[in-house]
């Protein structure tokens, strides 16, 4: 870096590799990763949905993590939030849960009722 204008061209490029996308149509999957679901498996769903949206060529598809979503105890929580939808929260995830929510809820635009926090409680 020699110049404010290589430090400018660095910036822009990394800015166009993270993706974050606010588009209208994009699909939002996030999942709690504060210290509750890390240590209850957040990481291995999230590994989970990133596979199995990579497998499918999903490219609307926006994955992010975000802190404590507030019900411990439900932990994994994956919030699906589909343009035009209300807001889907998934409780007590796995990997094996994750890839029938992408095949169900994000491609097939059925949510597994099942798994949501509202069949837990």
């Amino acid at each position: 870096m020699k110049s404010l204008a290589d430090l400018e061209a660095i910036r822009k490029k990394t800015l166009d590799q993270v993706t974050l996308r606010k588009d209208e149509d994009s699909v939002r999957i996030v999942v709690g990763m504060a210290t509750c679901g890390i240590a209850a498996g957040a990481r291995p769903v999230m590994n989970a949905f990133m596979e199995e949206v990579a497998k499918r060529g999903l490219e609307n598809v926006t994955i992010t993590q975000t802190g404590c979503i507030g019900m411990c105890r439900l932990e994994p929580i994956v919030e699906i939030m589909v343009p035009g939808k209300e807001k889907v929260t998934y409780v007590k995830m796995s990997p094996e849960k994750a890839a029938r929510v992408v095949a169900e809820h994000i491609v097939n635009g059925n949510v597994v009722a099942e798994y949501t926090v509202g069949a837990a409680e």
